[in-house]
């Protein structure tokens, strides 16, 4: 019976510390037992988190100086132990930063999620700033009193280690996208789960321009997505519409087409078609259908001009 073998390629291997996040690279040269699902603990800038292994690398991006960090080791099963006991006390301690966040007036700020790494030597309390907040704030406040309201905002971090006085508290800013990854819930589109809960590790800038290439309607309900930000997925087939976009001729062109000359309405790049005003209707064409008018004027043109050598007429060359 033949049997095959899979080699790790690579000690570099891509570790996500959340379901739906960004992969990081690190290297496990020193531990060669480590396989991809496992946990395995590492040093990063917010202190020791637990991850998972996604993948091997074998064309990891160079690395930065210094080298990739290397993994501290392989998680135990107290590891897992203890990060569950952990995450069962998150609520409890974001209901705590709410709380005083609202004793403190702090009302254009709203924590989002409280997340402890797995032995709970840190906790993250993320947050949000309403917009209209933001402007106040960089008006001067409503008020006028700017500097008071960074006071306040920072007032938190001090009363919050109070509370919790071993344990290293950090308050971590987040935009509205980021707000809805965290959330989850329905799409706006009637997905039962959002795309950046499901499978978008990072966000693409999304413009108003590539609702217009795809033909969508500009309302704010069509393609305004639950976090208030345009939509992320006028981002995934943005490209193929400006590629099939190239193949068809443009708005207002003249055309020639099996049914006389037209101007073009409107295109479908999907389906490769055009829309043509005729004289006394309109109509739908294949673009392999049409030929631009101003083209084949050219042609006509040139096709009664006499060959270069013989340009004092009478050729007869039919060049």
């Amino acid at each position: 019976m033949l049997t095959t073998t899979h080699k790790k390629t690579s000690s570099i291997i891509g570790v996500r510390f959340y379901r739906v996040g960004k992969l990081y690279h690190f290297d496990a040269v020193a531990h060669p037992q480590v396989r991809q699902g496992d946990r395995v603990i590492v040093e990063t800038q917010r202190g020791s988190q637990m991850g998972e292994v996604i993948k091997f690398v074998a064309d990891a991006p160079p690395p930065t100086e210094g080298g990739y960090k290397r993994i501290d080791r392989v998680a135990t099963p107290r590891d897992l132990m203890m990060q569950q006991q952990w995450q069962a006390k998150e609520t409890e301690a974001m209901i705590n930063a709410r709380a005083r966040a609202s004793e403190l007036g702090l009302k254009g700020v709203k924590i989002v999620k409280a997340e402890y790494n797995y032995d709970g030597s840190r906790v993250t309390f993320f947050f949000s700033v309403d917009e209209d907040d933001e402007f106040a704030k960089r008006q001067g406040g409503h008020d006028g009193n700017r500097e008071g309201r960074k006071t306040d905002l920072k007032s938190l971090q001090p009363d919050m280690q109070k509370i919790y006085p071993n344990t290293h508290i950090d308050l971590r800013q987040i935009g509205p996208r980021d707000v809805a990854k965290l959330i989850g819930g329905a799409g706006a589109c009637g997905l039962e789960e959002r795309c950046c809960s499901t499978f978008l590790t990072e966000f693409s800038p999304v413009s108003i321009k590539m609702a217009k290439e795809q033909g969508i309607s500009l309302d704010p309900d069509e393609i305004t997505g639950m976090c208030g930000r345009l939509r992320c997925c006028l981002v995934y087939e943005y490209e193929q519409y400006v590629e099939a976009r190239k193949t068809l001729p443009k708005r207002n062109k003249r055309v020639m087409t099996p049914k006389g000359e037209g101007k073009v309405l409107d295109v479908n790049p999907l389906k490769q078609t055009v829309l043509v005003q005729l004289a006394d209707m309109r109509h739908e064409f294949s673009k392999d259908d049409l030929q631009p008018l101003e083209e084949l004027q050219a042609l006509q043109t040139k096709s009664g001009q006499p060959c270069s050598k013989h340009e004092g007429g009478g050729c007869n060359c039919k060049k």
